[in-house]
Protein backbone atom coordinates (compact mmCIF):
# COMPACT_ATOMS: atom_id res chain seq x y z
CA UNK A 1 0.00 0.00 0.00
CA UNK A 2 1.67 3.43 -1.19
CA UNK A 3 1.78 5.80 2.03
CA UNK A 4 0.99 9.35 1.64
CA UNK A 5 3.03 11.91 2.94
CA UNK A 6 1.53 15.55 3.92
CA UNK A 7 2.60 18.36 1.15
CA UNK A 8 4.64 20.13 4.15
CA UNK A 9 6.27 16.97 4.94
CA UNK A 10 8.04 16.44 1.50
CA UNK A 11 8.69 20.15 1.66
CA UNK A 12 10.83 19.77 4.78
CA UNK A 13 12.51 16.50 3.99
CA UNK A 14 13.77 18.07 0.28
CA UNK A 15 15.00 21.21 1.93
CA UNK A 16 17.11 19.07 4.32
CA UNK A 17 18.96 17.17 1.09
CA UNK A 18 19.64 20.57 -0.34
CA UNK A 19 21.15 21.65 2.51
CA UNK A 20 23.36 18.77 3.40
CA UNK A 21 24.06 18.37 -0.24
CA UNK A 22 25.67 22.17 0.68
CA UNK A 23 27.26 21.00 4.03
CA UNK A 24 29.13 18.08 2.30
CA UNK A 25 30.65 20.71 -0.71
CA UNK A 26 34.07 22.18 0.08
CA UNK A 27 34.28 25.13 2.06
CA UNK A 28 36.19 27.86 0.19
CA UNK A 29 39.51 29.26 2.67
CA UNK A 30 38.66 32.49 4.04
CA UNK A 31 39.60 35.24 1.39
CA UNK A 32 41.52 37.71 3.74
CA UNK A 33 41.30 40.57 1.15
CA UNK A 34 38.03 40.41 0.48
CA UNK A 35 37.47 44.56 0.68
CA UNK A 36 38.73 43.67 -3.20
CA UNK A 37 36.78 43.20 -6.20
CA UNK A 38 38.44 40.08 -7.31
CA UNK A 39 40.15 37.38 -5.15
CA UNK A 40 43.17 36.54 -7.83
CA UNK A 41 45.86 38.97 -9.27
CA UNK A 42 46.02 39.53 -12.92
CA UNK A 43 47.54 42.14 -15.54
CA UNK A 44 44.79 44.36 -17.31
CA UNK A 45 43.51 43.40 -19.99
CA UNK A 46 44.58 44.51 -23.78
CA UNK A 47 48.41 45.62 -24.81
CA UNK A 48 48.96 48.04 -22.50
CA UNK A 49 51.84 50.73 -24.54
CA UNK A 50 54.90 51.63 -21.67
CA UNK A 51 57.43 52.98 -24.53
CA UNK A 52 56.17 56.09 -23.68
CA UNK A 53 55.95 56.14 -19.87
CA UNK A 54 58.53 57.91 -18.07
CA UNK A 55 60.23 57.03 -14.79
CA UNK A 56 58.91 58.60 -11.59
CA UNK A 57 60.07 61.92 -10.67
CA UNK A 58 62.06 61.92 -7.02
CA UNK A 59 61.12 64.89 -5.28
CA UNK A 60 61.48 65.94 -1.43
CA UNK A 61 58.64 65.18 0.71
CA UNK A 62 57.85 65.91 4.47
CA UNK A 63 58.36 63.17 6.19
CA UNK A 64 55.30 61.71 7.34
CA UNK A 65 54.17 58.65 9.82
CA UNK A 66 51.54 57.42 7.35
CA UNK A 67 52.38 53.82 6.19
CA UNK A 68 55.63 53.90 8.49
CA UNK A 69 54.71 52.40 12.06
CA UNK A 70 57.55 50.39 13.19
CA UNK A 71 57.95 47.24 13.72
CA UNK A 72 54.67 46.06 12.15
CA UNK A 73 53.14 42.02 11.68
CA UNK A 74 51.45 40.95 9.04
CA UNK A 75 50.39 37.00 8.94
CA UNK A 76 52.13 36.97 12.32
CA UNK A 77 55.19 38.08 10.82
CA UNK A 78 56.76 40.81 12.25
CA UNK A 79 58.74 43.40 9.85
CA UNK A 80 60.64 47.10 10.97
CA UNK A 81 60.83 50.35 9.00
CA UNK A 82 64.43 51.51 8.30
CA UNK A 83 65.31 55.34 9.83
CA UNK A 84 66.28 56.41 6.83
CA UNK A 85 66.92 54.80 2.67
CA UNK A 86 70.01 56.75 2.18
CA UNK A 87 72.43 54.57 1.29
CA UNK A 88 69.86 51.35 1.05
CA UNK A 89 70.96 48.91 -2.07
CA UNK A 90 70.06 45.59 -2.00
CA UNK A 91 69.21 42.63 -4.43
CA UNK A 92 66.90 39.94 -4.43
CA UNK A 93 63.31 39.10 -6.28
CA UNK A 94 60.90 41.57 -7.78
CA UNK A 95 57.36 40.67 -8.31
CA UNK A 96 54.40 42.60 -9.50
CA UNK A 97 50.52 43.76 -8.64
CA UNK A 98 48.15 44.87 -10.83
CA UNK A 99 44.31 44.69 -11.45
CA UNK A 100 43.48 43.33 -8.12
CA UNK A 101 44.52 46.36 -5.76
CA UNK A 102 44.28 48.66 -8.78
CA UNK A 103 41.85 51.90 -7.37
CA UNK A 104 42.64 50.69 -3.62
CA UNK A 105 44.37 52.62 -0.97
CA UNK A 106 48.28 51.88 -0.64
CA UNK A 107 49.85 51.76 3.31
CA UNK A 108 50.24 55.73 3.15
CA UNK A 109 46.58 56.34 1.96
CA UNK A 110 47.40 56.83 -1.68
CA UNK A 111 45.29 54.92 -4.48
CA UNK A 112 47.52 52.24 -6.09
CA UNK A 113 47.53 52.42 -10.02
CA UNK A 114 48.63 49.88 -11.68
CA UNK A 115 49.86 52.38 -14.42
CA UNK A 116 51.98 54.33 -12.56
CA UNK A 117 55.65 53.70 -11.38
CA UNK A 118 55.24 52.88 -8.17
CA UNK A 119 56.33 49.74 -5.88
CA UNK A 120 55.99 48.13 -2.33
CA UNK A 121 58.51 47.72 -0.08
CA UNK A 122 58.72 45.95 3.32
CA UNK A 123 61.27 48.12 4.98
CA UNK A 124 62.09 51.46 2.90
CA UNK A 125 60.73 54.54 4.30
CA UNK A 126 57.04 55.88 2.45
CA UNK A 127 56.89 57.48 0.42
CA UNK A 128 60.24 57.35 -0.86
CA UNK A 129 61.93 56.48 -4.84
CA UNK A 130 64.38 53.99 -6.06
CA UNK A 131 66.10 52.85 -9.07
CA UNK A 132 65.22 49.20 -10.02
CA UNK A 133 67.48 47.07 -12.39
CA UNK A 134 66.36 43.72 -13.95
CA UNK A 135 69.67 42.26 -13.83
CA UNK A 136 68.66 39.59 -16.62
CA UNK A 137 68.14 42.87 -19.15
CA UNK A 138 70.25 45.68 -17.41
CA UNK A 139 66.82 47.40 -18.03
CA UNK A 140 66.22 50.13 -14.72
CA UNK A 141 63.37 52.02 -13.83
CA UNK A 142 62.91 54.63 -11.16
CA UNK A 143 59.83 54.16 -9.05
CA UNK A 144 58.02 55.77 -6.34
CA UNK A 145 57.72 53.62 -3.16
CA UNK A 146 54.74 54.22 -1.14
CA UNK A 147 53.37 50.63 -0.23
CA UNK A 148 53.97 47.85 1.98
CA UNK A 149 54.79 44.34 0.64
CA UNK A 150 55.36 41.68 -0.52
CA UNK A 151 54.86 39.48 1.92
CA UNK A 152 54.90 36.33 0.27
CA UNK A 153 58.52 33.95 0.15
CA UNK A 154 61.57 35.87 0.18
CA UNK A 155 60.51 38.54 -2.32
CA UNK A 156 62.21 41.97 -2.23
CA UNK A 157 59.92 44.27 -3.95
CA UNK A 158 56.75 44.53 -5.61
CA UNK A 159 56.86 46.93 -8.47
CA UNK A 160 53.53 48.45 -10.47
CA UNK A 161 52.20 46.58 -13.53
CA UNK A 162 53.62 49.50 -15.57
CA UNK A 163 56.93 49.56 -13.84
CA UNK A 164 57.21 45.51 -14.28
CA UNK A 165 56.17 45.66 -17.93
CA UNK A 166 58.88 48.70 -18.76
CA UNK A 167 61.57 46.17 -17.30
CA UNK A 168 60.21 43.37 -19.25
CA UNK A 169 59.59 40.76 -16.89
CA UNK A 170 55.45 40.84 -16.43
CA UNK A 171 54.81 37.93 -18.68
CA UNK A 172 57.40 35.89 -16.27
CA UNK A 173 55.80 36.97 -12.95
CA UNK A 174 59.07 37.19 -10.71
CA UNK A 175 62.46 39.00 -11.80
CA UNK A 176 66.26 39.07 -10.22
CA UNK A 177 66.84 42.62 -9.28
CA UNK A 178 69.10 45.28 -7.94
CA UNK A 179 66.96 47.91 -5.97
CA UNK A 180 68.92 51.35 -4.99
CA UNK A 181 67.34 53.95 -3.06
CA UNK A 182 67.13 57.53 -4.00
CA UNK A 183 67.12 60.50 -1.30
CA UNK A 184 66.25 64.34 -1.77
CA UNK A 185 67.08 67.03 0.35
CA UNK A 186 65.29 69.81 0.90
CA UNK A 187 67.67 72.02 -1.38
CA UNK A 188 67.04 69.44 -4.31
CA UNK A 189 69.95 67.25 -3.99
CA UNK A 190 70.14 63.31 -4.53
CA UNK A 191 71.99 60.41 -3.63
CA UNK A 192 71.96 57.29 -5.18
CA UNK A 193 72.47 54.46 -2.77
CA UNK A 194 74.51 56.80 -0.75
CA UNK A 195 76.12 58.13 -3.84
CA UNK A 196 75.68 62.11 -5.52
CA UNK A 197 72.78 61.28 -8.35
CA UNK A 198 71.57 63.71 -11.34
CA UNK A 199 68.00 62.37 -11.05
CA UNK A 200 68.41 62.07 -14.52
CA UNK A 201 69.33 58.22 -15.27
CA UNK A 202 72.77 57.63 -15.11
CA UNK A 203 74.79 60.11 -16.67
CA UNK A 204 76.97 59.37 -19.78
CA UNK A 205 80.28 61.38 -19.48
CA UNK A 206 82.34 59.68 -22.34
CA UNK A 207 79.84 58.38 -24.74
CA UNK A 208 77.04 60.69 -25.20
CA UNK A 209 73.60 59.08 -27.32
CA UNK A 210 74.06 59.15 -31.11
CA UNK A 211 72.54 61.89 -33.01
CA UNK A 212 71.64 61.93 -36.66
CA UNK A 213 74.41 64.38 -37.29
CA UNK A 214 76.93 61.67 -35.76
CA UNK A 215 75.66 59.07 -37.61
CA UNK A 216 75.62 60.31 -40.97
CA UNK A 217 79.40 62.20 -40.58
CA UNK A 218 81.21 58.91 -40.74
CA UNK A 219 83.44 60.39 -38.30
CA UNK A 220 83.49 58.58 -35.06
CA UNK A 221 82.54 54.79 -34.05
CA UNK A 222 79.26 53.56 -33.42
CA UNK A 223 77.88 51.32 -30.26
CA UNK A 224 74.93 49.61 -29.81
CA UNK A 225 74.84 49.59 -25.83
CA UNK A 226 72.49 46.72 -24.64
CA UNK A 227 72.56 47.43 -20.60
CA UNK A 228 74.74 49.59 -18.04
CA UNK A 229 75.14 47.54 -14.31
CA UNK A 230 76.66 48.60 -11.16
CA UNK A 231 78.41 45.17 -10.83
CA UNK A 232 80.55 43.32 -13.34
CA UNK A 233 79.30 39.71 -13.02
CA UNK A 234 75.64 40.40 -14.59
CA UNK A 235 77.06 42.78 -17.25
CA UNK A 236 79.06 40.06 -18.49
CA UNK A 237 76.59 37.40 -18.06
CA UNK A 238 74.41 39.58 -20.87
CA UNK A 239 77.48 40.07 -23.30
CA UNK A 240 77.49 35.86 -23.24
CA UNK A 241 73.81 36.21 -24.32
CA UNK A 242 74.95 38.45 -27.03
CA UNK A 243 77.69 36.59 -28.73
CA UNK A 244 74.66 33.76 -29.32
CA UNK A 245 72.91 36.27 -31.63
CA UNK A 246 75.80 38.22 -33.54
CA UNK A 247 79.29 37.96 -34.24
CA UNK A 248 80.16 41.49 -34.25
CA UNK A 249 82.99 42.65 -31.85
CA UNK A 250 81.25 43.18 -28.38
CA UNK A 251 83.01 45.00 -24.85
CA UNK A 252 81.78 45.43 -21.06
CA UNK A 253 83.09 49.28 -20.79
CA UNK A 254 83.89 50.19 -17.33
CA UNK A 255 83.10 54.16 -16.39
CA UNK A 256 83.22 55.57 -13.88
CA UNK A 257 80.55 57.92 -13.16
CA UNK A 258 78.92 61.08 -10.13
CA UNK A 259 76.50 57.92 -9.33
CA UNK A 260 79.06 55.57 -9.05
CA UNK A 261 81.47 53.05 -11.32
CA UNK A 262 79.05 51.53 -14.28
CA UNK A 263 79.78 48.41 -16.40
CA UNK A 264 78.02 48.97 -19.90
CA UNK A 265 77.36 46.05 -22.60
CA UNK A 266 77.83 47.30 -26.10
CA UNK A 267 78.28 45.60 -29.60
CA UNK A 268 80.78 47.37 -31.78
CA UNK A 269 82.44 49.56 -33.30
CA UNK A 270 80.30 50.04 -36.18
CA UNK A 271 82.30 52.55 -38.68
CA UNK A 272 79.17 52.63 -41.00
CA UNK A 273 75.33 53.88 -39.45
CA UNK A 274 73.47 51.29 -41.51
CA UNK A 275 75.47 48.16 -40.12
CA UNK A 276 75.22 49.57 -36.54
CA UNK A 277 71.01 50.40 -37.01
CA UNK A 278 71.11 46.47 -38.89
CA UNK A 279 73.08 45.05 -35.97
CA UNK A 280 70.42 46.80 -33.38
CA UNK A 281 67.54 45.88 -35.07
CA UNK A 282 68.21 42.30 -35.01
CA UNK A 283 69.26 42.40 -31.55
CA UNK A 284 66.13 43.90 -30.57
CA UNK A 285 64.10 41.19 -32.67
CA UNK A 286 66.08 38.63 -30.38
CA UNK A 287 65.03 40.34 -27.04
CA UNK A 288 67.53 43.21 -26.60
CA UNK A 289 65.01 45.21 -25.74
CA UNK A 290 65.62 49.02 -25.25
CA UNK A 291 69.06 49.09 -26.81
CA UNK A 292 71.22 52.52 -27.08
CA UNK A 293 73.25 54.13 -29.91
CA UNK A 294 76.09 55.63 -28.95
CA UNK A 295 79.10 57.10 -30.39
CA UNK A 296 82.41 56.42 -28.38
CA UNK A 297 84.65 59.72 -28.01
CA UNK A 298 88.14 57.47 -28.17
Amino acid sequence: MMTHFPFSLLVIIVAAFVISGCASSPTPEKDHSSRYTISQDRAPEGDFDVSGLGNAQPRYEVPRSAGNKSPYTVWGKQYSVIASNDGYVERGTASWYGEKFHGHKTSNGEVFDMYEMSAAHKSLRIPGYARVTNLDNGRSVIVRVNDRGPFHGDRLIDLSYAAAKKLGYQGKGTARVEVAAITVKQDGTMTLAGQPFSGGGEPVPVEKVADLADLNSGSTSLFVQLGSFSSRNPAEMLLDKARVVIENPMRVRAVDTASGRFHRVQVGPFSNPDEARKAQARLESRGFGQTILLTDSH
